[in-house]
């Protein structure tokens, strides 16, 4: 059942009542391109997904056979300041691979197709990757000159040191079974759609308590920042914030 319908994003929810959001990056014909509207949408949506009591768990997908083929090359054509339209985009790209990790609700990533550059970047920023066996992985900004410099963190931080400088310098592509080997992709969808997978996914967050999940992901993000002993630690803190929560459960 559609919610809300625009021009570039889409939100749904699988079933009448559910408790799933769907997002779709919605530019088929230009392979669901970023462009500053549509990251926007992107950004505020996702905020209000956070922020509805009714929402447990987000899906981030894309229209048609690309999840996501990278910034808009397009969209400054003729700019009068393209600099500082690019930063300004570029921003609000960082504020969204930043913000994922953040949110509350945990998102699974449903990515077939390309999946290249800032597509890439959005896709693994996500909690979650489900792939479809057509799945190309790829930042070939190199290659064109460029320096990948808002969308390799998310890579350097999932993958091996050596294999996300290789995939950085050559712009080597991954097809879906080796980004599972090397951490970037959760499972592929060999025996559904991959959408329908992701879905999945969702549904088993939406099975759990609430409080808990917010609580887990949260933990999980601080704990990869933290030693083993201070991240022991911060759970001794979660314990006792939450001891009155369990008791009553």
């Amino acid at each position: 059942m559609s919610m809300v319908d625009s021009e570039l994003l889409s939100q749904d929810l699988p079933a009448e009542g559910s408790v799933i959001r769907i997002l779709t990056l919605n530019r088929p014909r230009a392979r669901n391109a970023l462009n500053t509207v549509l990251l926007s949408k992107l950004r505020d949506a996702l905020e209000q997904a956070d922020g509805d009591p009714a929402v447990a768990a987000v899906v981030l997908a894309g229209a048609g056979p690309a999840f996501c083929s990278g910034g808009d090359i397009k969209e400054f054509a003729g700019s009068a300041d393209p600099k500082a339209d690019v930063v300004n985009r570029s921003q609000l790209l960082v504020y969204v691979q930043q913000m994922i990790p953040r949110l509350g609700v945990p998102v699974v990533a449903a990515v077939q197709g390309a999946a290249v550059g800032a597509g890439a970047a959005l896709a693994v920023a996500a909690d979650v990757v489900v792939a479809a066996p057509d799945l190309v992985l790829e930042y070939p900004e190199i290659r064109g000159g460029v320096v990948p410099s808002v969308v390799a963190a998310g890579l350097v931080h999932q993958t091996t040191r050596k294999q996300s400088f290789e995939m950085l310098t050559t712009g080597r592509c991954l097809g879906a079974e080796e980004a599972v080997s090397r951490g970037l992709v959760n499972s592929v969808a060999t025996d559904r759609a991959v959408l329908e997978a992701a879905v999945a996914v969702a549904q088993q967050w939406a099975a759990m308590d609430r409080a808990a999940l917010r609580e887990t992901k949260k933990l999980f993000y601080r704990t990869l920042e933290l030693s083993a002993g201070d991240a022991l630690d911060a759970g001794m803190q979660v314990l006792r914030a939450t001891w009155e929560t369990h008791s009553a459960s």
